[in-house]
């Protein structure tokens, strides 16, 4: 396992979950309940919001205690879906940004999270072993 990946990638990580908690908060969540979409939305889409607040963090603090200290194989285990998970969630903003000739750069930051955890992985746990 290359820690140096894990190490950068929890790091980019945290930013990003900083990023989104205060510049999101900021930027888009306060406009969304200045709005006049209804209670109902609003409370549905800041829920929505917060969830991912949450999981930014969580993942932040996995990838980075398997990476600044030594890990048992379970938690080792956790990095392949975070990575895998951080790779596709960029996709849907790549799509929305053509679709709507929008700017969403919000994949700038997962998918290179998921990257650099699929390049800190050691070999065997990307590819299937051979009995």
């Amino acid at each position: 396992m290359k820690k140096t990946y894990i190490k950068i990638a929890g790091i980019i990580n945290l930013f990003g979950a900083i990023l989104h908690t205060i510049g999101g908060q900021i930027e888009l969540v306060n406009p969304l309940l200045d709005s006049n979409i209804s209670i109902q939305q609003k409370s549905e889409l800041t829920g929505a919001w917060h969830i991912v607040t949450i999981l930014l963090f969580l993942t932040s603090y996995i990838v980075l205690k398997v990476g600044f200290k030594k890990i048992r194989n379970q938690e080792e285990k956790l990095l392949k879906p975070i990575a895998i998970l951080y790779i596709l969630s960029g996709i849907p903003f790549i799509i929305t940004s053509y679709i709507y000739n929008a700017n969403a750069f919000q994949w700038i930051l997962l998918m290179p999270i998921g990257v650099l955890l699929v390049m800190g992985l050691p070999k065997s746990s990307i590819q299937k072993q051979n009995p």
